[in-house]
């Protein structure tokens, strides 16, 4: 157990890691520990150890972090054999992440395929991923993702890394210590050769301070066989020294192959010795060669030796390497390999290197490496000798680093370009708007650009105000907005879509909604129009202003698609959350969940936060007081609208009308696009059960103002009127109108409003249709809280309502109630997984907590469920 000097609970714990996969337990690990600590020799230590198990392995590079999926082929490059096993749709997407095919790779489908080429093998595996901190970003993306389903399978993931893992941080942590004194001592007399004065013993223990890299290092350092040195060096620092010092002894041909061979990531042996050839590298028997191992792959035996060996070489003997190094590159199989090299070469400007690697990060970014293209570029940018077309390609930077998520690099790069270019404020106002934390004005970035455009290009300065606008809609200040876009020129004789959005939004602030739909209802209508397809959130949010259900529908399927077709994971969590919404609002509570269950994975699968805004507005629906104010309190700042109109949707339902009154009024105070008008209904309801009668007519023609002539907006609106004014005939309008439209969960409320009525007025038998029929729509669409209301109406009356059938989504979870669904739909247990990014044998452990809680034993039986 204890090979490994002074590592015996961490070998233990990594034994321990491996046995709980061999038990189908299995999981990923993040070793981590400053360089030289040990972390490589842990890995080789439990490859040892797992004779058992298929080992895959893989090697972060520092010269290839350029390069989407090449950590990840590394690792998968022998189970290729297995790719045509795979569904057809993750093979093709891991034939083109590695270059095998055509077009753009969705990072999900790659993430699914690593992970069903792991399990098409028969026996437990293990993944040894070293030097993790340099893995390109696309693979380390795709590695946690798939180190996050691994947990029901026979799969361990072992990655080393120092303390910046990306991706990989969030995963389990074993960190390395420093060795003890003792263990250091005893590791020190191991790698001695022979006896050791004590004195130098003693600073070779202090040098090293406990890291067993400089510990096998500096006995061989010459300069502390003297009894000399800076003793103030970091451990690492000192053994790179070390690897220096012996670097010193070695012929210029030898360093010069170790150089080459430094500059080469991949480790081929063949392009070491073509290109050593090309430079007239003469090497014979008698050389000795040190600090890497031949073989199959060319190895170092240490990351640090390789770092040592680039930086002790000139700048003149870099360029050769990698001169000579591109020119033996195949530049058909590996064009951005060899563009990579050639960039390395150059001394300075250069436009035929810089369009290789222009044409390097379009290879990139179809394959859906972001951050690769974005180095690409910046390094073309660099290499570009015409300052416009430099601008522009340091311009393509910024946007391929504002796609990564890289703000801080897009924000230096765009310091470096001439401050006039509108385009540099409209990036700025978008790096703004992505970090924004609420402390600033993302908009006035791109007002900046808006004004320096509008002179010379009125039609990209009006699509900037566009820009602006649904940027201030999410974060404030619109009013500030539309003032500065109603002083720019008029639309032409002829507006577009652009300009009647301006124009619309404009009307709205100035002449109030009844103007502002004339202009806007037409546009919101046509949801095919182009302008909702670049400003979705905007459109979706004016379709629940103007109470259009048919556009907020069609608006959000068509974001969802573009996302899904497009490779776009920001636009589809945006489409699916969309989408969740108005299955909230067309009380399909069951499909909302299962909306809100994918947008939550493919949250959980790139990192990001989920988008909780359709959770909250479903729990305010569905009714349970204990569940939604969790939910609510755990809500940040930015969501205080949705929470404000969720619970007045919630304490109506629970007949907490004061609580209702609060909530409503101050979601409808804030004036915001969308949310403060449908928080009118609630704040009538809420108004009139309190006796406020002016708050409550107030709130009414301000909805009338805004509903309009759709369905929707027509039977909320004699809802509320009848609520108000105690209008029989407004009942029955509602009633009729709301039963016809989409947003059914309208069509419950009008019917208990109205049997509440009926009830007050004495008129009992009338008040049972009513409330009866309220109870059933509403207890189907799982709205417990305004269904128990109609339960308690109708016990008023002297008649019990039915108790509602159990649905599964009382029993389940999100996630258990889509898999549920999908199984009974007919899918196989490896069609769910792909569709919900799991691994298989986690989906059958969720349906067996499925059959457990609904008592069923077949896929047959799930049919049945609702």
């Amino acid at each position: 157990m204890d090979s490994l000097i002074g590592r015996r609970d961490e070998t233990a714990r990594l034994r321990a890691f491996l046995d709980q996969a061999r038990r189908s337990r299995g999981g990923a690990l993040l070793v981590h520990g400053e360089p030289g600590i040990g972390k490589s020799a842990l890995l080789a230590d439990l490859g040892a150890a797992a004779a058992d198990f298929v080992i895959m392995r893989a090697c972060g590079a520092e010269f290839e972090t350029e390069l989407p999926y090449s950590a990840l082929h590394q690792l998968c490059a022998a189970a290729l054999a297995h790719l045509d096993r795979l569904p057809p749709a993750q093979a093709r997407a891991l034939r083109i992440a590695f270059g095998m095919d055509v077009g753009t790779p969705d990072p999900f489908l790659v993430g699914a395929a690593t992970l069903g080429l792991l399990l098409e093998y028969d026996g437990p595996v293990l993944c040894l991923v070293d030097d993790a901190q340099w893995l390109d970003r696309a693979s380390a993306h795709a590695l946690a993702f798939v180190a996050r389903r691994v947990d029901a399978e026979r799969v361990a993931m072992v990655f080393a890394a120092r303390d910046d893992a990306g991706d990989l941080n969030l995963l389990p942590r074993l960190a390395i210590p420093r060795l003890s004194d003792i263990a250091a001592r005893a590791l020190l007399a191991r790698a001695l050769r022979g006896p050791l004065d004590d004195r130098v013993r003693d600073r070779i223990l202090a040098e090293a301070r406990g890291n067993p890299l400089a510990l096998l290092e500096l006995p061989g350092t010459t300069e502390l066989a003297g009894l000399t040195g800076d003793f103030d060096l970091p451990a690492p620092a000192a053994a790179e020294r070390s690897y220096r010092a012996r670097l010193e002894v070695l012929p210029d041909r030898v360093r010069l192959l170790l150089t080459v061979a430094a500059a080469e990531p991949v480790g081929d042996p063949c392009l070491l010795w073509r290109a050593a050839e090309l430079l007239g590298i003469e090497t014979t028997a008698d050389d000795e060669v040190p600090l890497v191992e031949f073989g199959t792959r060319i190895r170092f035996v240490h990351p640090l030796a390789r770092s040592a060996v680039y930086r002790a070489a000139t700048d003149r003997e870099r360029r050769r390497a990698h001169g000579a190094l591109a020119r033996v590159s195949d530049p058909v199989a590996d064009p951005d390999r060899v563009a990579w090299h050639r960039a390395q070469a150059s001394v300075g400007p250069d436009e035929d290197v810089a369009a290789a690697l222009a044409r390097s990060a379009a290879r990139a970014q179809a394959r859906g490496g972001v951050a690769a293209a974005a180095a690409f570029l910046e390094r073309s940018a660099a290499l570009t000798f015409d300052p416009a077309l430099r601008a522009e390609r340091v311009l393509a930077a910024v946007e391929a680093k504002l796609s990564a998520g890289d703000f801080e690099a897009a924000d230096e790069l765009l310091s470096t370009l001439a401050p006039d270019d509108p385009r540099i404020d409209l990036l700025r106002g978008r790096i703004s708007f992505a970090r924004y934390r609420g402390d600033d004005r993302p908009t006035v970035r791109l007002l900046r650009a808006a004004a320096k455009l509008a002179a010379h290009e009125p039609d990209r300065a009006r699509a900037c105000y566009v820009d602006a606008i649904e940027t201030a809609v999410l974060t404030g200040g619109l009013d500030s907005v539309i003032a500065a876009a109603a002083a720019t020129p008029r639309a032409p004789a002829r507006p577009g879509s652009v300009d009647l959005v301006l124009d619309g939004m404009a009307a709205l602030t100035t002449e109030g909604h009844a103007a502002a739909a004339k202009l806007l209802r037409p546009l919101v209508s046509n949801h095919r129009d182009e302008v909702w397809g670049r400003w979705p959130t905007l459109g979706f949010l004016l379709a629940l202003e103007l109470w259009d259900p048919d556009a907020i529908r069609a608006i959000a399927s068509r974001t969802a698609v573009s996302g899904r077709s497009s490779g776009s994971l920001h636009m589809l969590r945006i489409g699916l959350a969309m989408l969740a919404t108005v299955a909230v609002h067309a009380g399909d509570l069951g499909p909302a969940q299962e909306l809100i269950s994918e947008e939550e994975a493919i949250a959980e699968a790139t990192s990001a936060a989920p988008l909780v805004y359709p959770r909250v507005q479903l729990a305010g629906l569905r009714g349970r007081r204990a569940e939604a104010e969790v939910l609510f309190a755990s809500v940040g700042p930015h969501l205080t609208l949705s929470v404000q109109h969720a619970t007045a949707v919630l304490h109506n339902g629970l007949a907490d009308y004061p609580t209702a009154l609060r909530a409503a009024e101050q979601a409808v105070t804030t004036g915001d696009l969308g949310l403060a008008g449908q928080s009118l209904p609630e704040l009538v309801e809420a108004a009139v059960r309190c006796g406020e009668a002016a708050v409550a007519r107030s709130a009414l023609a301000a909805l009338t103002e805004r509903t309009g002539e759709q369905s929707w907006g027509q039977g909320v609106e004699a809802w509320a009127r009848a609520m108000v004014y105690e209008d029989e005939d407004a009942h029955q309008e509602a009633v009729a109108v709301l039963d016809s439209c989409p947003m059914r969960i309208w069509s419950g409320r009008a019917h208990l409003v109205y049997g509440e009525w009926l009830r007050r007025k004495g008129r009992r038998r009338d008040a049972r249709t009513e409330l009866r029929h309220a109870h059933e729509l509403l207890s189907d669409f799982g709205a417990e809280a305004f269904a128990a209301r109609a339960a308690g109406e109708l016990r008023a009356t002297g008649e019990h309502a039915r108790r509602r059938t159990a649905q599964a989504s009382d029993a389940l979870t999100m996630q258990e109630v889509h898999i549920a669904r999908l199984a009974a739909d007919g899918a196989t247990s490896k069609e769910i997984a792909a569709t919900l990014f799991l691994s298989p044998r986690t989906v059958e452990a969720h349906l067996r907590n499925i059959f457990r809680k609904l008592g069923i034993t077949s896929r047959r039986q799930l049919r049945d469920i609702r």
